[in-house]
């Protein structure tokens, strides 16, 4: 078997956050993980089976911190069936390669994902100039280079089912990335939106590490398409969830969470777009 790295997503990141290495349920089927600034989801009912489905795979060199977390959960004979992925960002495939090694189950990602995910075409640079606060300014050293995982690569089912996962569908949220998808259950209305918005201000590095809860557009230093990402945010708040839970910052439910992804998606141009950076057109 062969799965080619990246150095670069190898590499060791400074950041953190309080919540690093902490788990939170959030339905009986869906239990969230911190790895450092990023969340990964474990999908499925430890009551009534150990078989579980992983969503995104988190920083680099959290592997073991997630599979020790999936054994507590599901028990030693936890069965790691397939892995989805939001996208493709170090942040999301950190613990991949390495959770593949010793569980080489399917990985399924949108086909637009896929030069990022076979080692074909790095991700754009971050930019460093957008009008943000200190993350955006690090982000110039954040990894873009793609890995290859071709061999456990497939594709997500064109009528939005998820293999694995009956009771969930997934979502085309274009904008972060071209090839970013959601999941949604309907059964409870929960949502995991990955990047295609985020409940914590991610570019300040300050609300990162403290997390404090509130929601926002997506990371603006590696958004590149802001009117698909507006979009996306709008069809997401058209599903009106009950729970969401993003790839960073804490999960959210109820009004508080209603309220603030409306208006979101009323106010995007406004409140989510920078005024300036070389991914920023036009509002």
């Amino acid at each position: 078997m062969f799965m080619e790295r990246s150095t670069e997503t190898e590499a060791l990141m400074p950041m953190t956050s309080i919540r690093s290495g902490s788990g939170i349920e959030i339905a009986p089927d869906t239990y969230c993980y911190t790895t450092k600034i990023s969340n990964v989801f474990l999908i499925g009912n430890p009551s009534i089976s150990p078989r579980w489905v992983l969503v995104d795979a988190g920083m680099p060199h959290s592997a073991e911190k997630i599979l020790k977390e999936a054994e507590k959960r599901f028990g030693p004979d936890q069965q790691l069936q397939s892995i989805l992925l939001t996208h493709g960002h170090f942040d999301h495939v950190g613990a991949l390669i390495d959770i593949l090694e010793k569980h080489p189950v399917p990985v399924y990602a949108h086909p637009e994902e896929f030069p990022y995910l076979t080692g074909k075409e790095d991700y754009p640079e971050p930019d460093s100039t957008v009008e943000g606060g200190m993350v955006a300014k690090m982000s110039k050293t954040f990894p873009v280079k793609a890995i290859d995982i071709s061999e456990h690569l497939v594709e997500f089912p064109a009528d939005g089912s998820i293999p694995d996962l009956p009771n969930w569908r997934w979502l085309h949220t274009p904008g972060h990335t071209k090839g970013h998808v959601s999941f949604f259950k309907d059964v409870g209305r929960v949502l995991i939106a990955g990047d295609a918005f985020v409940t914590v201000k991610q570019d300040s590095l300050y609300k990162v590490m403290r997390q404090k809860k509130e929601v926002h557009g997506p990371p603006v230093y590696l958004t590149t398409d802001w009117r698909a990402a507006w979009e996306s945010v709008s069809k997401l708040a058209d599903l009106k969830p009950s729970f969401a839970a993003t790839g960073h910052g804490k999960p959210m439910r109820g009004a508080v969470l209603a309220k603030g992804l409306v208006e979101l998606a009323d106010h995007f141009p406004d409140v989510a777009v920078p005024s300036y950076g070389k991914f920023v057109h036009t509002k």
